[in-house]
């Protein structure tokens, strides 16, 4: 059973370090990840003048690149489009038992807020009833009391267990967010 939690948070509050830290900890564990985060811009992961490149500049809809140790999907939309995270989940690979998701912090997916006092960003969690956790590095500084479970950001060890221990609670059934004839 596929486990997903959303990781949510302002830019700069340390959410793709603390994902990138918990990678390991789960793969220790034997345990497939998968990774979804959401670009705000333009964006491309290719490079000019790669056969890739040419093929979608020629106007390729999608183009698919594929190596005995990789594959990567490169869809051109024709007009702007707004895939829904659960849209962006579907296109994982069924094996995977965790997907770490950073962004999409309006999404409907259970969270965790990744929050630093520092930042001078207003929290989310009072006002989000799809943040489960806080991670934060000054628990102190929380700027309203809650009963939701409060993580050390910087105790990304502490966080790995808690998800584990916690995994029923994310697991993930796509027939509630997509229709069949998506």
């Amino acid at each position: 059973m596929m486990r997903v939690v959303g990781f949510a948070g302002y830019s700069g509050s340390g959410k793709t370090h603390l994902i990138e830290r918990l990678i390991p900890m789960l793969r220790q564990q034997g345990l497939r990840v998968s990774v979804v985060k959401h670009a705000h811009h333009r964006f491309d992961i290719d490079r000019p003048g790669k056969d890739t490149f040419r093929h979608r500049e020629a106007g390729a809809f999608e183009v698919v690149v594929a190596s005995s140790q990789r594959l990567a999907l490169m869809r051109e939309f024709e007009q702007p489009a707004q895939l829904s995270v659960h849209h962006l989940i579907a296109e994982l690979y069924d094996g995977v038992d965790w997907v770490l998701v950073e962004g999409f912090k309006d999404s409907d997916l259970l969270k965790i807020e990744v929050w630093r006092a520092a930042s001078e960003k207003p929290a989310r969690y009072p006002d989000d009833e799809f943040v489960v956790a806080i991670a934060t590095d000054s628990p102190d500084a929380l700027p309203e009391a809650t009963l939701r479970p409060v993580l050390n950001l910087n105790d990304a060890e502490a966080v790995a267990r808690w998800l584990l221990d916690q995994g029923e609670r994310f697991e993930y059934h796509p027939e509630r967010y997509l229709s069949h004839d998506v």
